[in-house]
């Protein structure tokens, strides 16, 4: 068995967004040598004020590190870093580890851990769930794809990150688990968006009812967090409409691949188009209910 890494050992961060940097602290809170790489300057040097060393590149990352993470935007952003000029592949060590926290195709996923393996190094998947906050906290949902020994190893570096892991299976298995987490949270903020429509057309306090639901079984997270924003109008992100958008798609690429039925997805997807078309992919995912609003004619005060 892979000998699990110590407090204090060399780890990279690559993608230092609202969620990769905050990631990036926690790694460095908990004792890691943490070397950073990132498009835009001023974030890796902000990492680096905290203590971070500048890797120059994803391969200088890669030359630095013993386990590297990503936080990018979407597929093709994981394979440039790991696989484009000065990418992971040209700097990474015998027997390291590339952990992905993007939300990516887990088709392609399955095919960079192919493409790695030559390299020496081994691919885990792992896209979280917890948005910001949970970032910033290090209570991240880490859902878990690759081989077990190795992610035994790396359980010092999710730790540091995360309070929930659960290892779904082998490479891709995270991103689908990743895929399923988004479609339900869009089925759900249709209907608590559905629901405070009629709500309000029916004359009813869309607050008062959003409290009685949950004191029922209609309770959730998007009820109590999604619905709360909605309801207030607090709609800076957040989650951006344009992500979660781009997450569905991924989604409705992996039914596709397997043959499965998804209507939920679909709806979601149109819905969520049909609102980032109108110039709100910026907003957080839970404006959403505006669209609702909108096509059921009512209208918000200025």
């Amino acid at each position: 068995m892979a000998q699990v890494l110590a407090r204090g050992a060399a780890v990279g961060f690559i993608g230092l967004g609202v969620m990769g940097a905050a990631m990036a602290r926690n790694l460095i809170k908990a004792g890691f040598k943490v070397t950073v790489h990132n498009r835009s300057r001023g974030k890796v040097e902000a990492l680096v004020r905290d203590g971070a060393t500048d890797g120059g590149s994803p391969a200088g990352v890669a030359r630095a590190s013993d386990v590297v993470l990503l936080c990018v935007p979407d597929t093709p952003d994981v394979e440039q870093v790991l696989f484009g000029e000065d990418g992971i592949a040209d700097g990474v060590k015998q027997g390291s580890v590339v952990i992905d926290c993007s939300t990516i195709s887990p088709t392609a996923t399955v095919e960079f851990a192919a493409r790695l393996k030559p390299c020496g190094a081994h691919m885990v998947d792992s896209p979280v769930s917890g948005g910001p906050k949970g970032a910033l906290d290090g209570t991240l949902s880490c859902m878990i794809g690759g081989e077990p020994e190795i992610v035994a190893r790396c359980m010092p570096v999710f730790e540091a990150v995360g309070k929930t892991f659960t290892h779904v299976g082998a490479a891709g298995a995270g991103q689908a688990c990743k895929a399923c987490n988004q479609l339900v949270l869009t089925g759900t903020l249709m209907a608590v968006a559905e629901a405070f429509v009629l709500a309000k057309k029916m004359g009813i306090d869309a607050c008062q009812v959003r409290d009685a639901l949950l004191g029922g079984s209609a309770q959730s997270f998007v009820l109590a967090n999604h619905g709360k924003r909605l309801l207030d109008g607090t709609l800076a992100p957040g989650f951006r409409a344009k992500l979660l958008l781009k997450d569905l798609k991924l989604a409705q690429a992996a039914g596709r691949d397997v043959g499965a039925f998804m209507p939920s997805t679909a709806l979601g997807t149109q819905l969520l188009t049909a609102l980032c078309n109108t110039g709100r992919e910026g907003l957080d995912s839970a404006a959403l209910g505006l669209l609702f609003e909108e096509l059921s004619g009512i209208k918000r005060a200025e």
